[in-house]
């Protein structure tokens, strides 16, 4: 029975090290270069999608689980780093198909990759 429980402590524990992991790397320099480009303000939609969700469409966040900003900022960036010119180069794009621009909702405070967040 003890070594049972041993058995699952460690097996909880492998899963947490799994899940901190990804969820750190969701934070990547990426997300730090959003916020410094666009300054998203408290409260907003944009605001409390970040760190992950501003690319990601789900918790914890993974390579392939991307929302349509993310889809066209992976794509803009091909492989390489995502800069500051690749931010701007999704701007005029309408990635969740809402009627307004990346830049429309990201100055609105709403959220490029989710349609039913969207401006007024």
């Amino acid at each position: 029975m003890r070594a049972r429980r041993g058995v699952i402590w460690i097996g909880v524990a492998a899963m947490l090290v799994v899940g901190v992991s990804v969820w750190a790397s969701a934070k990547a320099p990426d997300m730090v270069l959003f916020k410094q480009t666009y300054a998203p303000k408290e409260g907003t939609d944009l605001a409390k999608a970040l760190p992950c969700l501003v690319c990601h469409s789900k918790m914890p966040a993974t390579k392939t689980d991307l929302n349509p900003y993310g889809a066209d900022l992976a794509k803009a960036a091909a492989g390489k780093a995502v800069d500051a010119k690749i931010l701007l180069a999704i701007e005029k794009l309408d990635s969740d198909k809402d009627g307004a621009s990346n830049i429309v909702e990201i100055k609105a405070g709403t959220h490029p990759g989710d349609p039913k967040s969207k401006p007024k």
